[in-house]
């Protein structure tokens, strides 16, 4: 991803909710860049932060600290009265078909909807852009009447891609867009994603749970683990050299469809439950869990570095001259 320009330029960012006398560190201190073409998977425990930061990108969350540049603006510092104008580039297709979608309307008013906020189209124009839309996404012009509960949730997410892809965006949020869909269902909208992607030349950062479809879809590949991210490699590498002792954990839960390989490949068995956000642990977040957790973790918070080309880490075991000092994980 080096030869092509970071959309998606974020630095030191930070988020946190007031609770009670107390702040709830959602987002802590995360710098990374989203270059364009590329899908950047962002995996991790529910409660991490993900869908925060996501939200975040597209200004519908305000940071407490950090800068966000879009094509090298500021997020951060433009005024409100522009943020629209920016938001035509910059979209969400959300977890829910069932929640996101209007019930009172049929799906030809949620699909104007955008052109009548932003007034780009209206007429024939917007009818012939609906038609348009539906039939990128894979159905027909039929579908204008039906209201959101006539629809299955397959069909249903289809019109929260049509909708999202309506003004033309450049960078789509892709929040957990499968996890409400039927098994049968999921390849479906993720290889309609990965052919969008390609016919219209869009970036994803792509939040999910399931490593599996991650690293189908992903071109890098971001853990987190509250509020910070653990580890940053293409896809490839991180599957196939994982570094951080939460990654390995991860990558080992993955079931493997032949008894002979699960029974022979090594586990990162975590322990203990995940700390509270609002009172995370010193030093390492992590620390309290890995199994391979030193005195300098518990005190001490680890730097973010590139330990070989495009591959980062946030982890006390790489710092030299310990980086032989952690076993590898290993699918075989």
């Amino acid at each position: 991803m080096t030869n092509t320009r970071p959309l998606i330029q974020v630095r030191n960012l930070k988020k946190s909710f007031p609770v009670k006398n107390l702040q709830l560190k959602a987002i802590d201190d995360i710098s990374f860049d989203i270059h364009e073409g590329e899908t950047l998977g962002l995996v991790g425990e529910s409660g991490c932060g993900k869908s925060t930061l996501g939200k975040m990108l597209l200004r519908l969350d305000t940071p407490t600290e950090g800068e966000i540049l879009f094509r090298q603006r500021n997020l951060l510092h433009i005024p409100s009265r522009e943020i629209q104008a920016i938001r035509k580039e910059m979209q969400i297709i959300f977890q829910d078909p069932y929640a996101s979608l209007n019930p009172r309307m049929t799906i030809q008013e949620i699909l104007a909807e955008p052109y009548e906020i932003h007034k780009c189209a209206r007429g024939a124009d917007k009818e012939e852009q609906i038609d348009a839309l539906l039939c990128l996404v894979g159905l027909n012009s039929s579908f204008k009447g039906r209201f959101p509960h006539e629809l299955s949730g397959g069909q249903r997410q289809r019109i929260g891609i049509a909708r999202a892809l309506s003004l033309q965006p450049k960078f789509l949020v892709c929040d957990e867009p499968i996890s409400a869909l039927d098994v049968s269902v999921q390849a479906q909208i993720i290889n309609l994603l990965k052919k969008l992607q390609s016919d219209l030349k869009l970036t994803y950062l792509f939040i999910a749970h399931d490593l599996g479809v991650v690293k189908y879809i992903s071109t890098r590949v971001a853990v987190m683990y509250l509020g910070r991210f653990m580890e940053m490699a293409p896809s490839e590498e991180l599957y196939r050299e994982p570094l951080h002792p939460y990654t390995q954990a991860l990558l080992s839960a993955i079931p493997i469809p032949d008894p002979k390989l699960e029974r022979s490949r090594t586990k990162v068995l975590l322990k203990g439950e995940i700390p509270s956000p609002v009172n995370p642990p010193k030093g390492c977040v992590f620390n309290t869990r890995c199994p391979f957790a030193k005195p300098i973790c518990q005190t001490i918070k680890p730097k973010w570095k590139e330990v070989s080309p495009e591959h980062f880490v946030a982890c006390h075991l790489f710092d030299p001259p310990a980086s032989s000092s952690l076993p590898i994980y290993s699918e075989s």
